[in-house]
């Protein structure tokens, strides 16, 4: 193992930048040293360096929401990583998804400044993630959880049902309607990628790969 290329700093430390591996969200900001990043590396579980207790640390080992290590990379400079993880539970201590939730600036292209926070695809992961979460609740706890029990046959027959009642709001009813239709359909494709142990982020990377090509050239490809 080749830490050559690290630059720590004159404390022995260097910035470490948490990112979940399936959504892309960037979850925290802490340290390492040469002890926590070796650490890492060799359990596959997540150490960093904590600068008030002086002492090494590994995320989530009190609270059970620990990272498991995905990919490691440093940047051009060697002086800041980037940690990939399998993010179990909240991030941050607050129970928060990720540390970064307090708005400096707002979002400066909503026209909605009614709302709090920017809502984009963003929204698709934290969702996402809920969902996995909530594979541990019991049904009656848990509409998530009973859909998981019912099986594939019942979220399918959930999936079925909702693309239904979206086409009958475009035939008939407002755009409204529409974009509550379309929530619930895509809810219940969430749950299924969930039940199927798939990763958000490989449709994201589908959807990618497929920009550029003909949607007939695409389905061609496929057969």
């Amino acid at each position: 193992m080749d830490l050559t290329n690290i630059k720590f700093d004159d404390k022995g430390l260097v910035p470490a930048i948490a990112q979940d591996s399936e959504t892309g969200a960037v979850l925290m900001l802490a340290y390492m040293n040469e002890e926590s990043l070796t650490k890492t590396i060799e359990t596959g579980l997540v150490h960093y360096w904590s600068r008030s207790r002086q002492e090494l640390w590994q995320k989530g080992k009190t609270s059970g929401n620990i990272q498991e290590l995905r990919e490691l990379l440093y940047d051009c400079d060697g002086d800041t990583l980037l940690v990939k993880v399998k993010q179990a539970g909240p991030a941050c201590h607050t129970n928060q998804p990720t540390c970064f939730f307090n708005p400096l600036v707002e979002d400066t292209t909503s026209s909605d400044k009614s709302s709090k926070g920017k809502a984009d695809a963003e929204v698709l992961n934290t969702l996402y993630r809920t969902i996995i979460e909530r594979k541990n609740a019991t049904s009656e706890e848990s509409y998530v959880a009973s859909l998981y029990q019912g099986g594939i046959n019942k979220i399918a027959l959930k999936i079925h049902e909702e693309a239904a009642e979206l086409i009958n709001a475009a035939k008939k009813e407002g755009p409204n309607e529409v974009v509550n239709e379309l929530c619930d359909l895509w809810f219940h494709t969430l749950v299924l990628l969930g039940k199927e142990d798939i990763s958000i982020s490989r449709v994201y990377s589908e959807l990618k790969r497929r920009f550029g090509t003909s949607g007939h050239d695409e389905k061609a490809s496929r057969k």
